[in-house]
């Protein structure tokens, strides 16, 4: 019964290999609940799944999309594209710079004789 159910297959679904991943998929919708589309007579669900196939009651179409979209493991999901922010400019009527930034460089010995200056916050009675 298989075997002709996959000869009437084949001018819905050309490629064998394709018919194959479909018919399974299928058959583990029917295992898993899904409501079937003809009379089962007796059949278990590959040959069901084969039947709907070549009857044309379950659209190959549609059974490809939903077997791919079972295997995917990541959905890509398309988010606006960030917008580029334009440079600031010098403010009004300041000097325009020829894009060079400055920094203003400290050795390590002017670190630390800033940092010996540093007075530590006054204590308070309210603290106690």
């Amino acid at each position: 019964m298989a075997r002709v159910t996959v000869e009437d297959c084949i001018d819905k679904v050309e490629n064998r290999f394709e018919l194959v991943l479909l018919a399974g998929h299928r058959a583990r919708l029917i295992s898993s609940g899904s409501q079937i589309t003809i009379d089962r007579d007796n059949d278990k669900n590959p040959v069901v799944a084969l039947r709907e196939i070549a009857e044309e009651t379950v659209a190959p179409v549609d059974l490809k999309e939903d077997l791919i979209h079972s295997l995917q493991k990541y959905v890509e999901v398309d988010e606006p594209e960030a917008e580029t922010v334009p440079a600031l400019t010098s403010a009004a009527g300041g000097s325009e710079d020829d894009g060079n930034v400055s920094f203003d460089r400290m050795t390590e010995e002017d670190l630390l004789r800033g940092l010996e200056g540093l007075v530590p916050p006054a204590e308070t009675d309210d603290e106690e």
